[in-house]
């Protein structure tokens, strides 16, 4: 038997198949021909790509005050990020997240990626090791070396 071939629906079939399965679908200002796909709580932005395929302008993330979200991890903790605001994520949003990313990729005919299969990725990894804390620790003391000894 032979696999079967994957239809790809084009931009506007796939915003009436998203719309079919309880999505809410509505124009974008931020950008034109942009649509903010939103459930549950969690929203993405999806313009026309190439040949008419539906593509991310906005990753999945929270909705807060209108806006997507972009999740950021600082290593410690994960953070929902507007350009207005940041507050740390809770448990509900990132499965809000995680939740909605599955649906809309299996809808769009994604492909599952593994590492997303298994959590919530971000959008932005900001550790505090990245950008200059090195520079700001201080010389380890070198107890093997006598007070004035260079090399």
């Amino acid at each position: 038997m032979m696999p079967r071939k994957t239809r790809n629906p084009r931009f506007d079939e796939t915003l009436n198949l998203l719309r079919a399965h309880s999505f809410d679908v509505t124009p974008h200002a931020g950008h034109k021909g942009s649509f903010l796909v939103a459930k549950d709580g969690a929203a993405a932005v999806l313009v026309a790509g190439p040949k008419d395929q539906p593509a991310f302008l906005l990753h999945p993330g929270v909705l807060l005050g209108g806006q997507v979200a972009r999740l950021t991890d600082r290593g410690y903790q994960k953070f929902l990020t507007t350009d207005r605001f940041e507050l740390p994520a809770t448990a509900a949003h990132l499965h809000a997240i995680h939740a909605f990313s599955q649906e809309l990729a299996l809808l769009l005919g994604s492909f599952s990626l593994y590492n997303q299969s298994l959590g919530t990725t971000s959008d932005l990894y900001l550790y505090d090791r990245i950008k200059g804390r090195e520079a700001l620790q201080p010389v380890p003391a070198r107890p093997w070396e006598l007070a004035g000894e260079t090399h």
